[in-house]
């Protein structure tokens, strides 16, 4: 999983897995995009207006391993 953001378009992107040759953008509101592959799984989630979303940390993207309990913490430039 990769996440890339993009301060002069204030855009955020989640990849789950590499990008297929094809992908299929459903949109799920004014903020938010999800990129489906050919097969129906999702590749990817894009946040537009994403330091708005991605504020409620402090600023932070925190990943939590859920069975270890081991978290890490990235500060995003917002």
């Amino acid at each position: 999983m990769k996440v890339t953001y993009h301060p002069k378009h204030n855009v955020a992107y989640i990849a789950l897995r590499d990008k297929p040759d094809q992908v299929e953008t459903v949109r799920l509101s004014d903020e938010i995009n999800v990129d489906l592959a050919p097969d129906g799984s999702v590749y990817g989630i894009e946040l537009l207006n994403a330091s708005r979303q991605l504020t409620a940390d402090g600023g932070q993207l925190i990943v939590i391993n859920q069975q270890s309990g081991q978290s890490s913490q990235l500060k995003l430039a917002i």
